[in-house]
């Protein structure tokens, strides 16, 4: 059993968990980067259908897709470095963080690219023939048609692919990564207010979380912003005057009879 419950221990720990802030950070940064780059090579064979290309993407998204997170940080942090030694490489003096950012960066790419195929598929394909039919290269055609609209597309996936890598960080200090979750678990060993630390903790992540989302959506909202209607929707009622008006004119106009009447 730890110490008694005391809440003024949650107050002391949040200066001392913000430390480690940036260590989390530059993890969650430096995997976004290498899984958007991953993702992307990754999600090409598969949208342009190359055929051997297309199944090693397929083998690959499965086994990152499929299995744990810590289990794959294991694999990579102590099945990595045997393997180079085959072919006498050593990376034993590699730092660790090395292999987790590398790790959480292969696993977001297994995301990304589904991601990116997903968007990229919903975009209308009758605009990007419209775009060569106007002399645009596939280059500008993708870069001016379809990119800018599966990007906010995609934002909505996006954010929950940030927020969960967020939160996977905190499998990092089993590898001895001295970040948030691990420098919580340090204070409560130390202290014995494990509920405390785990408290402030909670809100730490809480706040980027909810700062990430809404950053996200405002540039959700910023992407999208031409597909809001520029006409405001007239209210039943006003329709069916202005029709029923329009009809007693066109019938009583002369091409109706109505000079004969």
């Amino acid at each position: 059993m730890g110490a008694p419950f005391d809440i003024s221990y949650v107050f002391s720990f949040l200066p001392k968990l913000l430390e480690t802030l940036g260590t989390t950070l530059m993890i969650v940064g430096c995997s976004l980067l290498t899984g958007i780059i991953v993702g992307f090579l990754i999600a090409l064979p598969r949208l342009y259908k190359v055929p051997v290309l297309q199944t090693c993407s397929k083998i690959y998204i499965s086994f990152f897709r499929g299995t744990p997170i810590l289990i794959q940080l294991f694999l990579f942090y102590y099945g990595l470095p045997e393997i180079l030694k085959l072919v006498h490489i050593d990376v034993t003096r590699t730092p660790v963080l090395v292999f987790v950012i590398l790790t959480y960066g292969l696993h977001t790419g297994a995301y990304m690219s589904e991601m990116i195929r997903a968007a990229v598929l919903a975009v209308d394909k009758g605009q990007i023939e419209a775009a060569y039919a106007t002399g645009m290269t596939g280059f500008q055609a993708f870069t001016r048609i379809v990119l800018p609209q599966a990007l906010g597309i995609a934002i909505p996936v996006f954010s929950n692919l940030v927020i969960a890598l967020l939160k996977d960080t905190s499998l990092a200090f089993t590898l001895g990564v001295m970040e948030m979750t691990g420098k919580a678990q340090t204070l409560g060993t130390l202290t014995q207010h494990f509920i405390e630390t785990y408290i402030a903790l909670a809100l730490i992540y809480l706040v980027i979380s909810f700062t990430i989302e809404k950053l996200l959506q405002v540039a959700e909202k910023r992407l999208l912003r031409h597909e809001k209607r520029s006409t405001p929707e007239r209210s039943p009622f006003k329709i069916h005057k202005n029709w029923s008006y329009r009809r007693i004119i066109a019938e009583l106009g002369p091409g109706k009879g109505g000079a004969g009447v």
